[in-house]
């Protein structure tokens, strides 16, 4: 599941292992509330972009993220969910980023 000699990874993974399942919510559910988690603590866009790809799987749309976001918001604060948005973005532009870059290299 994870490379080896990638010790924070492995642990990453280890920790998020059968959670979904005992948090007892359906998958889409379970990543909406990851994605809000991550809102409130002012996540990197590395995060949004492994929880949004993963949440994309599940079918979770682009509408159901933004209705998250809309939720949380009088919680969180403007500041807090402006600032998800924007690493959501850059999450999503390094994904294009790394895409394109692969592209490149098998046409090569």
């Amino acid at each position: 599941m994870t490379e080896e000699g990638a010790p924070v990874l492995e642990a990453l993974v280890e920790m998020n292992e059968g959670n979904p399942e005992r948090s007892g919510l359906d998958p889409e559910k379970y990543m909406l509330v990851r994605i809000a988690a991550l809102a409130s603590v002012g996540a990197p866009p590395a995060s949004y972009l492994l929880n949004l790809g993963a949440a994309s799987e599940l079918g979770v749309s682009l509408e159901d993220v933004q209705g998250t976001l809309i939720a949380i918001a009088p919680v969180i604060g403007s500041a807090r969910v402006a600032s998800a948005g924007s690493a959501i973005a850059r999450g999503l532009g390094l994904a294009i980023a790394i895409a394109e870059e692969a592209e490149l290299e098998e046409n090569e």
